[in-house]
């Protein structure tokens, strides 16, 4: 059993455009890239259908270069070729995705980004409203959310993907220059992170020095948004703003 099975497979299935492939070579093609055998039979790009398999490779805990090699036999036996780039891109970025998910559960911490991920957010927003109820002093007096918004910048380049991720590590580098004690720094979304600080006095003076930080350090241009978020003192409407700050 992979390392990434889980007990409902996801079908794969190629483009709409696909059609049946002749026995002969869906015998010849490995096993989980016969939806993409067929989206190339049919003439189609196969790039949903490489996106599709990487996903359900990376679950059964398959490694890349093993996917990638499958791809590459796949392409070989249907067109007797080497896969094009969008292929091999689209097959590169999913299974990486599905891998780091299943990190981010896991883990308290992005391997990328070094940031908390957003499930130990929660567990350590819960430590403390029980902290709070105990003491018997509200949780909304004590800490605060402090939010970063970065300009997005949407793309399927592997380039891309990863080049952002070591974006949002250059900004958790400053939000630690100016948060430096025990405050937790998650990344609620791709271009999203979240500071649980202690309620100081001087508070608002640190989200505008950490924004002339980020703001002086951005590559991608725009605006960089930081605000003070209150927190609320029931669960429920603590789990509901934090399911908010991470809708992209």
């Amino acid at each position: 059993m992979g390392l990434f099975t889980t007990s409902s497979r996801r079908t794969v299935i190629a483009d709409d455009a696909s059609q049946e492939m002749p026995e002969r070579l869906r015998d010849e093609v490995p096993a989980r890239f016969e939806a993409v055998g067929e989206a190339l039979v049919a003439g189609s790009r196969a790039h949903a259908a490489c996106a599709v398999v990487g996903r359900e490779l990376a679950r059964d805990g398959v490694d890349l270069r093993e996917a990638l090699d499958g791809l590459r036999s796949t392409f070989a036996q249907v067109l007797g070729c080497d896969p094009d780039f969008g292929s091999t891109e689209a097959l590169s970025v999913a299974w990486s995705d599905e891998t780091l998910g299943y990190l981010h559960q896991v883990s308290c911490e992005n391997p990328l980004t070094g940031l908390a991920t957003l499930a130990h957010l929660r567990a350590r927003l819960a430590e403390l409203q029980r902290a709070a109820e105990a003491s018997g002093t509200p949780v909304t007096t004590g800490h605060a959310l402090v939010v970063v918004d970065l300009p997005t910048r949407r793309s399927s380049s592997l380039d891309d993907h990863f080049g952002h991720a070591l974006l949002m590590a250059r900004i958790a580098d400053r939000a630690r220059l100016v948060f430096s004690g025990e405050e937790s720094i998650a990344e609620a979304t791709a271009s999203r992170l979240l500071v649980l600080a202690p309620r100081t006095d001087d508070l608002g003076l640190r989200v505008v020095v950490l924004r002339d930080l980020i703001s002086d350090s951005n590559p991608l241009g725009g605006a960089v948004r930081v605000w003070i978020e209150g927190l609320p003192s029931s669960h429920a409407a603590m789990a509901a703003l934090l399911d908010e700050l991470a809708r992209t």
